[in-house]
């Protein structure tokens, strides 16, 4: 039996607007980023989705985003988890500053080594590496036996905490994950064999 795990970043929130390190400042989404929300949901609806359980983050970006999918796929009142094990990657003293203030004052390589490295980490904060060190361990317990008992399950979270499970699910390395660009509302769609192995993978773009 093959169950669907859907992914999606929030929508743009206001720092991302802001080109301000956010992690987990709980920010709010912009008009544009309830708009990608929205667009999530009909996505979504227009294949025919329904779910059995949401999970999202504790920050209201992601909380938001999970709800406005819910509501356009007519599942307002479905049962959704709120975790911190799913937020966004802590980039400690860095949160909250300008990214380019940030390399003023650390310098374009540093900045660039803690922002796409996958073990190194901003003073205070987390790398990738950490980051997948609890959102991974949360996904198998928490989320992976409702897919794999044949469900379709909804996860809205952030860039990073989705990159740690996609490189899971994908098999991607530490090098090639920090690569990969995820946009903000964009849904993901895995279909898993009752194994946890990935049977199909589409990206909603466009």
């Amino acid at each position: 039996m093959s169950g669907t795990l859907v992914l999606v970043r929030h929508g743009q929130s206001e720092w991302n607007l802001k080109n301000l390190f956010t992690g987990w400042r709980d920010v709010d989404l912009t008009d544009q980023g309830t708009a990608e929300a929205l667009a999530a949901g009909e996505k979504l609806k227009a294949r025919g989705l329904k779910f059995d359980i949401a999970y999202t983050s504790a920050l209201k970006r992601a909380q938001k985003t999970c709800q406005h999918i819910l509501d356009i796929v007519g599942q307002s009142e479905l049962k959704t988890i709120r975790d911190q094990a799913l937020n966004e990657r802590d980039y400690g003293d860095l949160s909250g500053l300008n990214k380019d203030d940030a390399r003023k004052k650390w310098g374009e390589e540093q900045v660039h080594i803690w922002r796409r490295s996958y073990d190194i980490a901003p003073p205070g904060g987390e790398s990738l590496k950490d980051t997948g060190a609890r959102v991974w361990p949360y996904y198998l317990h928490e989320v992976q036996p409702h897919v794999l008992r044949g469900e379709t399950v909804l996860v809205a979270a952030h860039g990073n905490s989705l990159r740690a499970l996609i490189m899971a699910l994908d098999g991607k390395s530490g090098e090639e994950i920090v690569k990969l660009e995820l946009g903000t509302g964009v849904p993901v769609i895995y279909k898993l064999n009752a194994d946890s192995t990935v049977a199909k993978k589409e990206v909603l773009e466009g």
